[in-house]
């Protein structure tokens, strides 16, 4: 444990924002962006992919549920080797390993965000839709004005859980030297070189206490939306039993 500290204190500032500024800017912060630029690029995109899924026209369906599965059906790892070699044939030149991770993620977050904004789209009352159409509005006035604001509300806990998990995965940008935290890591370890294991121990701590913070923070945007909800729930069964009552009372 104390080899830990000790090298925490000697190498924090590394750990936290690479070589910067002398050099280009890494570690925690790096991961910090990269999770947040590829969870914000990829919401956009999830929402699409989400509404096509729900889609009742089937070349529209058929097309983004493909999508869907076939990104999530491949490694993470293998992806990133994807786009690696991929990304440089189509534009012309070669990419940073940063842009690399980055399309990376937006386009596999993409398609784990469409399920869970598809979940929240499913899960609202069926009733809901029914009654807007029947006021005149369109199916995608619907959607964008009724639904989907209720589902992204729903799924603000799930989307931070999503968060969690891209913050986990920049770790395997490590593969294309992507200076984020687990790179740093090993350059101490490479500095160090008779202390892997307290190194490393060191870096599970940091990705432990980052991803459990948000992880409580997620729970408690659970909670506080249930609440909410139940709230919004008993003063509509209060609405009815008052004008339940007044009808009695007239009659």
């Amino acid at each position: 444990m104390t080899d830990i500290f000790d090298i925490l204190r000697d190498n924090w500032l590394l750990l936290l924002i690479g070589q910067y500024p002398n050099g280009p800017l890494g570690g925690l912060a790096i991961t910090l962006i990269l999770s947040i630029a590829g969870l914000a690029l990829a919401l956009p995109i999830s929402v699409l992919l989400a509404i096509a899924r729900v889609s009742p026209i089937r070349w529209i369906r058929l097309p983004a549920t493909v999508v869907v599965y076939v990104v999530r059906g491949v490694p993470l790892v293998m992806f990133i080797f994807w786009v690696y070699f991929f990304v440089p044939l189509l534009i012309g030149r070669t990419v940073s390993g940063f842009t690399t991770m980055l399309v990376t993620l937006v386009i596999y977050q993409a398609a784990y965000l469409a399920e869970v904004i598809r979940a929240g789209i499913e899960g609202l009352p069926k009733g809901q839709a029914e009654a807007s159409m029947a006021l005149g509005m369109s199916y995608m006035q619907t959607t964008v004005k009724i639904i989907l604001p209720q589902a992204l509300y729903n799924m603000v806990p799930a989307m931070v859980s999503q968060f969690v998990s891209t913050i986990k995965e920049t770790s395997l940008g490590y593969v294309i030297s992507v200076n984020e935290l687990t790179f740093a890591a090993n350059q101490v370890n490479s500095t160090l070189l008779t202390k892997p294991f307290p190194v490393f121990m060191l870096l599970a701590l940091i990705y432990f206490l980052l991803c459990f913070t948000l992880s409580q923070f997620a729970h408690f945007l659970e909670k506080r939306i249930t609440n909410k909800r139940a709230g919004i729930g008993s003063k509509k069964l209060a609405a009815q039993d008052a004008n339940l009552g007044m009808a009695q009372a007239v009659e």
